[in-house]
């Protein structure tokens, strides 16, 4: 009787290193998912916290939240500053000459840094008036599909006003120097629409600079440098926030760690890919994509098809 019952203690013992070695292993699996998603979908316009919000529904697995995806976003922030690493050095040179001098509008790096600080002030401020929204009612996934409508809508109209412009054979102005003081305040207010899941920061943004008469390569490298103020604040303010939900145990860490890297990665040949591609095509591929995402979703919430689904890992 003696001799079963360490057996039997012993199999439990295994059953329970082998389950948390199982959950350990899918655990990672899931950060290095959710770092790529962020990577790939942070700068591309079809919107990251969307695809953070629904990749995890597909799979099974819990919604990451808010704060985790602030998080994560610092590794696309790492690859904004390694991918624009000349163009943010250049602008921090600018910056300063222009505080030395006293006229911090007359040379053009300079009045495009304080372009991207003043085009910051409008999403820092109602981000941090709207943060209880935005961590919980608005990650639901009928926002998410109503957002994902209304920018495809936006990103449509802005190669619209493109094309129309085409034909009267007037171009987009090209360079972070043709940045005017109308179109940094025009993206900055834009970017507020991010705050909403499923709106894409980089889709609003880039159709706002479109509209006020930039081409799609420079909205799109003024769209990525606006995002560093605000990305790199929310990613430091939610990990202080959250520390102990986020960072609270080893495994937990080594998540955050493991996601902000593949971010990292990812989001920097996302940037160099969408940079080269908006030289010679036009947004209508994204539209197109967010298009049918929202179809799905509509579909599958009307359908209540998301809580039918099965786990794409339940067979392991």
């Amino acid at each position: 009787m003696g001799m079963e019952k360490l057996r039997g203690e012993k199999g439990a013992r295994e059953y329970a290193r082998r389950t948390g070695y199982f959950e350990a292993v899918m655990s990672i699996i899931e950060a290095i998912t959710l770092g790529i998603v962020q990577g790939l979908t942070e700068f591309l316009p079809i919107s990251s916290t969307a695809h953070l919000r629904i990749v995890p529904a597909l799979c099974g697995w819990d919604d990451p939240g808010a704060a985790y995806s602030a998080v994560i976003q610092c590794g696309t922030l790492a690859a904004v500053c390694v991918a624009l690493r000349h163009d943010i050095a250049r602008l921090a040179r600018g910056f300063v000459a222009g505080l030395r001098s006293g006229r911090p509008f007359a040379e053009a790096d300079s009045r495009t840094s304080l372009l991207v600080i003043l085009g910051t002030l409008p999403i820092v401020g109602v981000g941090f008036a709207a943060r209880h929204l935005i961590r919980g009612e608005a990650r639901r996934l009928e926002v998410v599909t109503g957002a994902l409508l209304f920018t495809t809508f936006l990103m449509a109209a802005a190669e619209w006003i493109v094309w129309r412009r085409a034909r009267r054979g007037v171009r987009g102005r090209d360079g972070l120097e043709a940045v005017t003081p109308g179109d940094g305040l025009t993206m900055g207010l834009a970017q507020v629409l991010a705050l909403v899941p499923g709106t894409s920061r980089s889709g609003v943004t880039i159709s706002a600079g479109m509209a006020t008469g930039l081409d799609r390569a420079t909205a799109a490298r003024f769209s990525f440098l606006l995002s560093l103020p605000a990305v790199a604040a929310a990613g430091l303010l939610e990990a202080w926030q959250q520390r102990e939900a986020i960072f609270g145990s080893p495994e937990a860490t080594l998540d955050a760690v493991v996601g902000t890297l593949a971010a990292a990665v990812v989001g920097y040949a996302s940037i160099r890919w969408l940079l080269r591609m908006l030289t010679s095509h036009t947004l209508w591929p994204f539209v197109v994509y967010r298009l049918g995402l929202a179809g799905v979703l509509a579909w599958t919430l009307g359908s209540s098809a998301v809580r039918s689904i099965p786990s794409l890992f339940s067979f392991l």
